[in-house]
């Protein structure tokens, strides 16, 4: 009764407006699930194709000639063997043939049927002994905007509230108070400028880049004294964006990467961020492990598009000591299977996780239980926009029902 009856694959709107997949699995015994895949602006160089080179049509076209028949008949509880066959379909390291996120998609409303099958919730098959659901994340919001997900803003990508009290009904009401306060402030200190929001629901202005931080260093203290919540500074600085020919150039400086090392330790240290992501180059093992040393017991520095949730591209910065922490995107690499073996190593090896979204995002709760299940260290999700709410609501709803 758990054998996979049919997988079908649909055309589905992200929270840009540009397409993306979702797929619906039903078995057997007629559950039937379904999961979108969401999509990133801000790629790392080594994750795999998000969809062939005709992009979702042809996408759609290769699941239903090749892998709708592959998967077929399969035992949906056996994650290995599901997984695995997308990827012999494929047959590329990269899953440019059928699409990685046509792969997260199928990998995820697969496991979404078999936790409605065997009536449990999604983040207990993901669970491995010693994650019990009783340690929820910290909320990683993302309040204001820069980079490539807000033109005209800052140069650095995400400035962050990160929430990480014990409460995770209080943290999420944290960050979005951070955003609210935010907002408030913008709109005092621009009153005839017309403010917006970027991608991810962060605020937008033609702000510099320690303005902003020195804006939400107030905001989180506001709310701090408030609420009674632990809610600090955090950075997603994107920095491979804005580097090249061996600098990070800024609007207002240019920086070699000592340069770079200086002045990211310096705003960590100045305006006491606890979260730090990719401040520095993709390729910058060596870099981003004296940054590390530097600042890695005051704040969580965090690879993303340094690992791309790759085991290979983890490995070593594990030699290398590069970070503490590392961000987990189920679509980066394809599949829940590849996801969890990358957290598994992550954590062998004493690396917080840090679950996150993509800058185009669906509107569904999935990624709540990929954190919740894997034991991360933070949920980031951003805090405004229906597609970011949805996972928030849904780690509400997990609180409540784990008497969290």
């Amino acid at each position: 009764m758990s054998r996979i009856r049919s997988v079908v694959l649909d055309p589905l709107y992200d929270s840009r407006g540009h397409l993306s997949v979702e797929a619906t699995v039903t078995l057997e015994s007629g559950v039937r699930a379904r999961a979108g895949a969401p999509s990133g602006a801000s790629t790392g160089a080594h994750e795999v194709h998000a969809f062939p080179p005709g992009g979702v049509p042809e996408a759609l076209e290769t699941f239903r000639a090749r892998v709708a028949p592959a998967l077929a008949g399969l035992d949906a509880t056996d994650r290995a063997a599901v997984d695995g066959t997308l990827h012999r379909v494929d047959g590329t390291p990269d899953f440019s043939r059928i699409g990685g996120n046509t792969a997260t998609a199928v990998s995820v409303a697969t496991a979404m049927a078999v936790a409605k099958a065997t009536g449990r919730a999604l983040w207990q098959i993901l669970a491995p002994p010693g994650v019990d659901g009783r340690r929820f994340p910290a909320i990683v919001g993302n309040c204001l905007n820069g980079g490539r997900h807000a033109i005209g803003g800052p140069d650095i990508q995400e400035f962050i509230a990160f929430a990480d009290g014990p409460d995770p009904a209080a943290n999420v009401r944290a960050a979005v108070r951070v955003h609210q306060r935010l907002g408030e402030e913008l709109h005092r200190r621009f009153p005839k400028q017309a403010l917006g929001r970027g991608d991810e629901g962060g605020w937008v202005a033609a702000i510099g880049n320690v303005d902003a931080l020195e804006l939400l260093k107030v905001a989180c203290e506001q709310v701090r004294d408030e609420l009674h919540v632990d809610v600090h500074p955090g950075l997603d600085l994107a920095a491979s964006e804005f580097f090249s020919d061996g600098r990070y150039r800024y609007q207002e400086q240019t920086l070699d990467t000592e340069g770079q090392i200086g002045f990211v330790s310096a705003l960590v240290d100045r305006y006491d961020v606890r979260y730090l992501e990719d401040p520095l180059d993709q390729e910058a093992f060596d870099a981003f492990a004296a940054l590390t040393r530097a600042v890695g017991s005051r704040t969580l520095v965090i690879g993303d598009d340094l690992y791309v949730t790759r085991e290979e591209r983890l490995r070593q910065g594990l030699e290398r000591g590069s970070t503490n922490a590392i961000l987990i995107k189920v679509n980066q690499v394809g599949t829940l299977t590849d996801t969890l073996a990358t957290v598994d190593l992550a954590r062998a090896n004493g690396l917080a996780t840090i679950t996150s979204h993509r800058s185009g995002e669906v509107p569904e709760g999935w990624l709540a239980h990929v954190a919740l299940g894997t034991g991360a260290r933070g949920l980031k999700c951003g805090v405004l926009g229906g597609e970011r709410v949805a996972k928030l609501n849904e780690l509400l709803r997990l609180a409540r029902a784990t008497g969290a």
